[in-house]
């Protein structure tokens, strides 16, 4: 980064979460990355830089160790010209959704995350004329609590991402509840990822997005707020799957794409290209395999089919590793919760204890080696209970992660035979894996979690129980005594 040219006109708004915003730049494969603040709530330049150096390092030597060298870019803090800073500011803020403007990106300290922008990037390097497809999935939480110190038994039986949804659309976050469920995508079972997969298509809400040479042509750009349809987005795939086949317009063209991209995402998805990498938590315990709120269990199950494959996931895939990482939580939040107030009441009395305990980082090798420990027998101490809550704070920011999958078609003249390559019916694309969004989640955020918890929860189960007393007919409810009467014919 030429500080001295530095140029807003260069950059573009790109997105932004709750915490971080992010401008690409016009012709280099490059993003800045900025924090996001409330307007009254401004941070010295010495903890933004710190915070940004976190984060690096947390990439480094923790997600890269479980989720491999290739798969996790952690750029590196840049110091960027204040007025600079400011102009881009003013330059993008009529493009932001108005749901974000809430928080301001920092304008005072000049530090930003400078990272390859996951849109447009390939593991291996590509002519330029070459068009590329990037689809981003937040497969959210794969697997259901296995954890004894669950009090809840619907716990046991539906997912949280399923349960969440009705919360969310009764809030009115989003429209309608969608038919996605994370542990289809993460059976392993081609038939039910591909329903997943398709689930996530038809309701995208923040779970799914597509761009087209780094600009997003399909997914949501703000609450309830649609891209594109199925029809406009098969206009802008056909080109990858159907190079020249002279395939006519029409519902027929629109699945034929819409299948041909699943049917890759899946193939990606399942593919190991780290060769003898399997992920270093071991296959560990497991729940359910099925959500009993998924559709697709629901149909086999009117169809009388009790039993599902199970995981069939190969141990070198990249939805694989991110299940072992979002299985650190041992305890669920609900055993969790004792442990933090172990630790809160600890630091309560020995403050100066915080940074031994490495609470706020640094993030290094030992930290790493504290996560492997995966003995579930509490001894009492304070420092079982910290290990304990660094592992749910590493699982819950794999659990809130996404894949960023970039597809180039190949050349008929050029040869493959050096980057991993998925065909499709027609055509042959060379793919890249990426994983996003891997900031390690706060040690404040366990209460929140806690409460949030019990609201889905609750809510689920007064949703389900009014469900359940709907179909029963009216004058048949409140145990009424009925009589039957036989009329002779």
């Amino acid at each position: 980064m030429e500080e001295e040219k530095m140029d807003e006109n260069e950059w573009g708004y790109h997105g932004e979460g709750n915490k971080s915003l992010v401008v690409a730049h016009a012709q280099r494969c490059v993003v800045l990355r900025f924090l996001k603040f409330p307007p009254n709530r401004k941070k010295a330049s010495e903890e933004i830089l710190q915070h940004l150096q976190n984060i690096v390092d947390f990439g480094k030597n923790v997600m890269k160790e479980f989720l491999g060298e290739n798969c996790v870019h952690c750029g590196e803090v840049v110091h960027l010209p204040l007025e600079f800073v400011k102009q881009l500011c003013l330059k993008i803020q009529s493009e932001r959704p108005e749901s974000r403007c809430d928080k301001d990106l920092d304008t005072l300290s000049g530090y930003a995350l400078c990272l390859p922008n996951l849109t447009r990037l390939q593991t291996y390097r590509f002519t330029e004329h070459r068009p590329i497809l990037c689809v981003e999935i937040k497969p959210k939480c794969g697997f259901i609590p296995f954890s004894s110190d669950v009090t809840h038994e619907m716990k046991h039986k539906v997912c949280r991402y399923c349960m969440h949804q009705h919360l969310k659309v009764a809030t009115g976050k989003w429209k309608q509840i969608s038919k996605y469920c994370p542990l289809d995508l993460y059976s392993g079972n081609k038939q039910r990822m591909h329903f997943a997969l398709k689930s996530l298509l038809r309701e995208a809400q923040n779970n799914l997005k597509i761009f087209k040479n780094g600009e997003l042509i399909y997914g949501c750009s703000d609450a309830r707020s649609p891209v594109a349809d199925w029809r406009e987005l098969a206009h802008h795939l056909k080109p990858f799957f159907f190079p020249s086949n002279g395939l006519a317009s029409g519902p027929h063209c629109t699945r034929a794409v819409i299948r041909e991209l699943v049917h890759v995402i899946t193939q990606v998805l399942l593919s190991s290209p780290e060769k003898g990498r399997a992920g270093a938590l071991g296959p560990g315990p497991w729940g359910p395999r099925v959500c009993e709120a998924s559709p697709f269990s629901r149909s086999l199950r009117r169809q009388g089919k009790n039993t599902l494959e199970r995981s069939g996931l190969p141990k070198g895939c990249l939805l694989y590793k991110t299940l072992q990482v979002q299985m650190l939580d041992l305890l669920d939040i609900e055993g969790l919760y004792p442990l933090y107030n172990r630790v809160e009441q600890y630091l309560e009395e020995f403050p100066e204890e915080r940074k031994t305990l490495q609470i706020d980082g640094p993030y290094d090798d030992a930290f790493y080696q504290r996560l492997l420990d995966l003995s579930t027998e509490d001894d009492g101490t304070v420092g079982f209970a910290v290990t304990k809550v660094q592992q749910y704070r590493v699982a819950m920011t794999a659990k809130d992660c996404s894949i960023m999958i970039a597809l180039s078609p190949c050349l008929q003249d050029a040869s493959c035979d050096q980057r991993p390559v998925v065909p499709s019916s027609r055509s042959r694309l060379a793919f890249s894996v990426s994983v996003l969004d891997l900031d390690l989640k706060p040690y404040e955020s366990i209460p929140h979690q806690y409460k949030l918890d019990g609201k889905i929860v609750s809510y689920y189960s007064k949703a389900m129980r009014a469900k359940d007393g709907a179909v029963v007919p009216a004058r048949f409810q409140d145990s009424e005594d009925c009589t039957l009467v036989l009329h002779q014919v």
